[in-house]
C-alpha cells in the first residue's frame, strides 16, 4: 500500500489528530486550567466559561481589597490635627504626618486646621446707656485651640461664635456711653468685647480662642450724622482753644516770673547801694567832724566854700560887689552866653574876682573874708 494512498491511517506522520484541529473554547479551557493549577485551584474539567468568569471576578476583589486598605492612609499638615472616628465615636487625634485607619465604613478621619486664623465680621445697630442710637462695625480674629471641643461639643463652632460676638459687643455697648464709644472708648470696648467672648467660648467649650477684635467703625445713625459731626467738630475746637490757652499760659507765666525776680534783684541792689551810701556819707561825716574838732574855723571855711562851688557852680548870674565903684565894668557878655548855653559858668566868673579894672584882687579877697568872718 503506497504511502500516500488516502484513507484514514494512510499517513506515517499523521498517526493521530492534528493540534489545529482543536477548537478555540478548549485552549482557553487548558490555558485556565494550568492557571487555576498554578494558583493552587482544584481538580476537575470546569464547564465551558464559568472558570474564566471565576477568574476575572477573584482579580476584581483582590484589586477591590487592596484598594480598599490604602484608602485607609491619610496626610496631616503641619498647621492640621485629625480626628479618629470609629462608627462615629471618638478614638484618636492625630499629629501632622502620614497616618492609616481602618477604611470606610468602619473608621473616619476629620482634618481640622489648628494654626489658621479665622475671622468673623459683625454689624448692628445697638441701643447705649444713655439711649443714643450707634451702628458699629466689629471684626474678629481667632483660631482653633482644642480639636476634640472643636469637633465634638458644638455643632457648629463658627456660627455659634458669631452669636457669641453679637451678644458680647451688645452689652459692652449697653453699658457704655455714646460720646464714649465714639471717642475715647474705641480701644476699650474692643478689649472689653474680647473679654467677654472669650469667656462665652470657653463656656461652650467650643474649642476656639479669640486672638483679636477690633472696632472697625462705630458712627451715629445716618440721619443725625451731621449733628453729631458738628458736636464733635466742638469738642475739637474746645480742646485746641483749651491746648492753646494752656500754652500761652506757659509762655506767660516765665516771663512774669523771670520779671518779677529781675525787679526783686533790682531793688535789692538799689537797697544795697543806698544802705552802702549811707553807710559812706555817715564814714566821712564822723572824719569830717573829726577834722572839724581839730581845726573848726578852717574846716567851716572848707565847708562853706565847697557848698557854695556846688550850689553857684552850674548857674549863669553873675555876682557884683556894688559897694566897689570902679571907672568901668568889663563884662565877657559872649562867654557869658556860652557858660548859659552850656549849662555852666566858668568859676573865674563868681563872686567879684577881676571882674572891675577899678577893684583889686586883693582887697576882694579881704571884703569877702571880713563877711565870712562876720558870719
Amino acid at each position: 500500500m503506497a504511502w500516500n494512498e488516502p484513507g484514514p491511517g494512510r499517513d506515517p506522520w499523521n498517526q493521530g489528530p492534528k493540534r489545529g484541529d482543536r477548537s478555540p473554547s478548549a485552549q482557553v479551557e487548558d490555558i485556565l486550567k494550568r492557571l487555576k493549577d498554578r494558583f493552587g485551584g482544584s481538580g476537575g474539567t470546569p464547564p465551558p466559561g464559568g472558570s474564566l468568569n471565576g477568574s476575572v471576578a477573584g482579580l476584581v476583589l483582590g484589586l477591590f481589597a487592596v484598594l480598599w486598605l490604602a484608602s485607609g492612609f491619610y496626610v496631616v499638615d503641619e498647621q492640621e490635627q485629625a480626628v479618629v472616628l470609629r462608627f462615629g465615636q471618638h478614638v484618636d487625634t492625630t499629629r501632622p504626618g502620614l497616618h492609616w485607619h481602618l477604611p470606610w465604613p468602619i473608621d473616619t478621619a476629620e482634618v481640622v486646621n489648628v494654626t489658621g486664623v479665622r475671622s468673623v465680621r459683625e454689624q448692628a445697630t445697638m441701643l447705649t446707656r444713655d439711649e443714643n442710637i450707634v451702628d458699629v462695625e466689629l471684626s474678629v480674629q481667632y483660631r482653633v485651640s482644642k480639636v476634640d471641643d472643636y469637633v465634638f461639643q458644638v455643632a457648629d463652632p463658627d456660627i455659634t461664635l458669631k452669636q457669641a460676638t453679637k451678644a458680647s459687643v451688645r452689652e459692652v455697648v449697653g453699658q457704655s456711653t455714646m460720646d464714649f464709644i465714639l471717642t475715647d472708648g474705641r480701644e476699650e470696648v474692643a478689649d472689653e468685647t474680647k473679654r467677654l467672648l472669650q469667656e462665652r467660648l470657653d463656656a461652650y467649650k467650643s474649642g476656639l480662642v479669640v486672638t483679636e477684635v477690633n472696632l472697625q467703625q462705630a458712627q451715629p445713625p445716618e440721619p443725625v450724622q451731621a449733628a453729631f459731626a458738628d458736636a464733635i467738630k466742638a469738642r475739637e475746637d474746645q480742646q485746641r482753644v483749651k491746648n492753646e490757652a494752656e500754652a500761652y499760659a506757659n509762655d506767660r507765666l516765665p516771663k512774669a516770673r523771670g520779671a518779677a525776680a529781675r525787679q526783686i534783684a533790682e531793688a535789692t541792689g538799689y537797697r544795697d547801694q543806698v544802705v552802702a551810701k549811707a553807710e559812706g556819707d555817715a564814714a566821712r561825716f564822723d572824719k569830717l567832724v573829726g577834722e572839724y574838732k581839730k581845726s573848726p574855723k578852717v574846716t567851716r571855711e572848707r565847708l562853706y566854700l565847697d557848698m557854695m562851688q556846688s550850689v553857684l557852680g552850674g548857674s549863669s548870674k553873675v555876682l557884683i560887689d556894688s559897694d566897689k565903684n570902679g571907672s568901668m565894668l568889663y563884662l565877657p557878655i559872649d562867654q557869658l552866653l556860652r557858660n548859659a548855653r552850656g549849662g555852666e559858668l566858668q568859676q573865674d566868673y563868681v563872686g567879684t574876682p577881676n571882674l572891675s579894672h577899678g577893684g583889686s584882687g586883693s582887697s576882694a579877697d579881704t571884703d569877702r573874708s571880713r563877711d565870712r568872718s562876720r558870719r
